[in-house]
């Protein structure tokens, strides 16, 4: 262990802080989405094969948890849209409360650009939609499908175009992904919503005050907050509301401050490890000093960031790719000619193709020229456009809004080929424009 090597690293901590969070978060996302199109291709493979009554069958197959009149007996379908994804909408809104504490929806200045460009890419896609179905009423449902964008996916194509992608096309990407995000949670929590049970639902909210005020008491350690939100989870699958949104009011309760301050940590890391560094330390005392080290580097973390970093990994690639492979698995043999001329299928198809890509292209445009917005220093217009176009791949958002719009089988399948389709076109559209722009 070299003495000149150690205070360098620590050095470095402020900027690390600042920069290594979102880097990290880009990489994740991005290797993410490469793993969700392997395993899109698989579950297609296997709805259209011999194996497709093994698949659906195992789909089906029921897990219960829990004792007598306390158990939960469910299809592994339901547990992994109710169960696992309520924990992919706690990393969403750990996410969101990130970027609006301290990321790029800190300010209006830097939100304001970001924010057109998912209210566009929200309306536009949504009214395409509508004005497909208007008259159909249970098929109107399905209106909200084609509003997302899958930040995973998205990123993950925008990686295969190397380093020529500007660090801020990628923020900006990831910005409005994050507040499209935020705009499907409410229209889930408001129009996706079962009849209510007002007690459960009471209760669910006792049990969110009570977390609240776990974090004005300054509570910081994770096991407090997992316990109360198996709960809440639990109080709003009983209650109507969606058991997903549990994950997003649960991540609004988790502290978001450290502490202690990075200054503090430098200094109090610095006098350890020049004890470390003195040959007259004992391999006790070293370890001792060690160990204090790793405490201050948990307290430097705040819960919020510490819970990010720890889930993130499982989201992106246990969660994500298993509610892909339990969605994706679509039968075309039947559905892919009618499809084409069906209103469902093409209303999501041209929302997210056709109005994703004009939604946020003009009101980014819109943003710019009244002087609301800035674009991004290192873009242009072409880079822009591309962006928006890969914002039309919706897949995981669009496809849980999917399952919660319909429960027709056929009207699915329907929807899904919409999805599918309308997010490889996007895809292959996106990566096109965006090449062609970098070597211009």
């Amino acid at each position: 262990m070299e003495k000149g090597n150690l205070p360098a690293v620590v050095k470095s901590a402020p900027i690390d802080t600042i920069i290594k969070p979102f880097k990290r978060f880009m990489h994740i996302e991005a290797s993410s989405g490469i793993v969700l199109i392997i395993v899109t291709i698989v579950s297609l493979l296997l709805a259209n094969s011999s194996l497709y009554n093994f698949y659906h069958h195992l789909l089906e197959t029921k897990i219960i948890i829990g004792i007598g009149q306390f158990a939960l007996d469910k299809e592994i379908s339901h547990w992994i849209n109710d169960g696992l994804m309520a924990i992919f909408f706690f990393v969403v809104g750990l996410e969101i409360k990130r970027e609006i504490i301290s990321g790029e929806l800190s300010s209006f200045k830097k939100s304001s650009f970001p924010i057109f460009a998912a209210l566009g890419g929200m309306i536009f896609p949504a009214l395409i939609y509508s004005a497909l179905n208007w008259g159909n009423a249970y098929e109107m449902k399905g209106w909200g499908i084609p509003m997302a964008t899958d930040i995973a996916f998205s990123l993950g194509i925008l990686s295969l175009l190397g380093n020529k992608v500007p660090l801020s096309l990628k923020v900006f990407l990831t910005a409005f992904a994050i507040v499209d995000d935020l705009g499907a949670v409410i229209v889930i929590a408001i129009f996706y919503t079962a009849d209510l049970s007002l007690i459960a639902l009471f209760i669910g909210l006792g049990i969110f005050g009570l977390m609240i005020i776990c974090n004005l008491l300054h509570i910081r350690h994770p096991i407090v907050y997992l316990i109360l939100g198996i709960f809440l989870w639990l109080a709003l699958l009983k209650s109507g509301v969606h058991a997903t949104i549990a994950g997003v009011l649960a991540a609004m309760t988790i502290p978001t401050k450290a502490k202690i301050d990075v200054k503090d940590f430098v200094s109090k890391s610095k006098k350890i490890l020049d004890t470390v560094n003195d040959k007259k330390t004992s391999n006790e005392d070293i370890t001792s000093n060690i160990e204090e080290l790793e405490d201050y580097a948990e307290k430097v973390l705040p819960p919020s960031n510490r819970m990010e970093h720890a889930l993130h990994l499982w989201v992106a690639f246990f969660i994500m790719p298993v509610f892909a492979f339990a969605n994706a698995g679509v039968h075309l043999e039947q559905n892919i000619l009618t499809a084409l001329t069906n209103k469902v299928t093409l209303g999501i198809l041209l929302g997210l193709f056709i109005g994703k890509q004009i939604g946020i292209t003009l009101f980014c445009y819109i943003a710019v020229k009244s002087k609301i917005a800035l674009l991004p220093a290192g873009t242009n217009w072409k880079m822009i456009y591309g962006a928006a176009l890969l914002g039309g791949i919706g897949f995981t958002m669009s496809l849980f809004v999917s399952s919660l719009a319909f429960a027709n089988p056929e009207i699915i399948a329907d929807s899904k080929i919409g999805i599918l389709s309308g997010s490889l076109i996007s895809a292959f559209a996106g990566y096109f424009i965006l090449k062609k722009s970098f070597k211009n």
